[in-house]
């Protein structure tokens, strides 16, 4: 009879046990949100970079707001600060490296994200401290290209380097206001309480044509000039600096780029922190 009452109370024990272990985790803290900072690098791919090489990183830094959905979802809204650059000069093809053509811009990135974990992702509870995730998004980043001759740096996009502001042309200022749909892919650690480390890719489809300053074709050297017949300086010299490298290839009517949409990619690494509830998280 003993026997009986011992088993009866390790039976009782066994079942409490898995009582106490199913309602931890039915009420375990339910993460809300987050907000986090990033930093790491940027690699532009457009008229510049045409064979999309990783040859021009320059610095990414940001911070974003996340909302959380269930656990598997979040909305981010997010603000970037990005440098883009390419050169001709580091091409391997002679015809590009004759071009030589160069510009940099600071990007200033406001974007929205739908973003999904693959796996539930609950911070401080065993099992469900790490996630892969991906998502899709929305934005509107503002650009200013320049480029620098002996030294001193000139804006772009005033000087119409492609005909933009010759009289009678069909060419108009290129707006400075575009629009990316960043498409991301990152890694979630939840490595103490609510401190989150991650590492994430973003790549940025653009509306943006002239990112780089360049889509089109050369306007030709005898649009910028003076009413005396001299070169506008510094127009002249930023509209085809092949002249480095000789007689200049910039004749009217002549592609000067690939008219297609720039892109641009960040990579960076971050640490976040959350906020939770003591609700009862959802099950999916």
């Amino acid at each position: 009879m003993r026997y009986c009452y011992l088993l009866a109370f390790s039976i009782a024990v066994f079942f409490a046990n898995i009582g106490s272990s199913s309602a931890q985790l039915r009420y375990a803290i339910a993460p809300t949100g987050e907000w986090g900072f990033h930093t790491g690098v940027s690699q532009y791919f457009g008229d510049i970079n045409p064979k999309g090489k990783f040859n021009s990183a320059k610095l990414a830094l940001g911070t974003y707001y996340q909302k959380t959905i269930r656990n598997y979802f979040g909305l981010n809204f997010a603000f970037n600060y990005v440098r883009l650059g390419a050169t001709d000069e580091r091409s391997s093809d002679l015809y590009y490296k004759t071009r030589n053509l160069s510009f940099n811009t600071n990007v200033w990135e406001f974007s929205f994200r739908a973003l999904f974990n693959f796996r539930k992702f609950i911070p401080g509870v065993p099992g469900y401290r790490f996630t892969p995730y991906a998502g899709l998004g929305i934005g509107l980043f503002a650009y200013n290209p320049f480029a620098y001759i002996g030294g001193t740096k000139y804006n772009l996009r005033p000087l119409g380097t492609e005909g933009q502001n010759v009289p009678g042309s069909e060419k108009k200022p290129y707006s400075l206001v575009q629009g990316c749909f960043p498409f991301t892919f990152g890694l979630k650690w939840n490595i103490y309480k609510h401190i989150n480390l991650f590492t994430e890719v973003s790549y940025r489809f653009t509306t943006a044509k002239y990112l780089d300053d360049v889509s089109g074709t050369y306007a030709g050297a005898d649009k910028f000039l003076d009413a005396n017949g001299n070169p506008r300086f510094p127009a002249y010299y930023l509209q085809d600096r092949s002249y480095v490298y000789g007689t200049p290839v910039g004749t009217a009517g002549k592609q000067r780029g690939n008219g297609k949409t720039d892109s641009y990619l960040t990579w960076q690494f971050g640490i976040s922190f959350g906020f939770s509830s003591y609700k009862c998280p959802s099950p999916y």
